[in-house]
């Protein structure tokens, strides 16, 4: 079969090309995968540091056998560790952002509670208090 597909692919150039470039293709998503479980060892809190060494030498040494055996034995926590990493990252950008943005809106909250104060509709103690509150964030 083998030899079959070489002459096959001798004769027929394009062929050649097309096998080349699914090599390489392959070639790549293998390194994407190796990465990707690696990441995820070290990403792991829960994993100790004997049990990160261990699964690293394991895939490293080893790289299709520990691959796969780490995708069937903690494949599944893979995904919700992603999961967790994203939300983290999501949260901690929303926080900048709103603590970004507070700073702005600093100088607009105390304009509005000086126009509140200025018709009667707060008290000049309630606008003292509302005014640290503004100014303590």
């Amino acid at each position: 079969m083998r030899d079959s597909m070489l002459n096959l692919a001798v004769d027929y150039p394009l062929l050649n090309l097309f096998w080349t470039m699914m090599m390489v293709l392959l070639c790549v998503l293998w390194f994407m995968l190796l990465f990707r479980v690696i990441a995820d060892i070290f990403r792991d809190d829960e994993l100790s540091g004997w049990g990160k060494s261990g699964w690293t030498a394991f895939v490293i040494l080893l790289p299709f056998l520990g691959v796969f055996v780490y995708m069937i034995a903690r494949g599944r926590g893979m995904g919700e560790r992603e999961m967790k990493l994203a939300r983290r990252n999501e949260e901690q950008f929303r926080s900048y952002v709103r603590q970004s943005a507070g700073a702005g809106n600093q100088a607009e909250e105390l304009s509005r509670l000086a126009d509140l104060k200025n018709h009667g509709e707060i008290t000049a103690e309630e606008f003292e208090r509302a005014k640290a509150k503004v100014l303590a964030a």
